[in-house]
């Protein structure tokens, strides 16, 4: 189970969102309501209380906490962007 945060991400991050090194960006699981895919990612500026996971990149340290890596199932989150817009990709 790994995070990996790609340079594009990190530009979107920056560039878009507004963030600066040194910050940090959580991941966690929220409800996104019924169907097949009943959950989906979320992102918010957070200090970490229980860190699981983390990747730093480009300064911003990426993380997860320990609540929210159950949904990671033993796969790997990559992050990335594409036309602006913040992707998840498990694998």
């Amino acid at each position: 189970m790994n995070l990996t945060v790609t340079k594009d991400a990190v530009a979107c991050f920056k560039d878009v969102w507004g963030y600066q090194s040194g910050e940090h960006v959580r991941i966690f699981v929220r409800y996104s309501g019924g169907g097949e895919d009943a959950f989906a990612f979320g992102i918010s500026r957070h200090n970490p209380i229980r860190m699981a996971i983390s990747h730093v990149e480009g300064e911003i340290t990426f993380f997860m906490e320990e609540n929210d890596v159950w949904f990671l199932n033993d796969k790997n989150l990559t992050v990335d962007c594409q036309n602006e817009e913040i992707k998840f990709v498990l694998t």
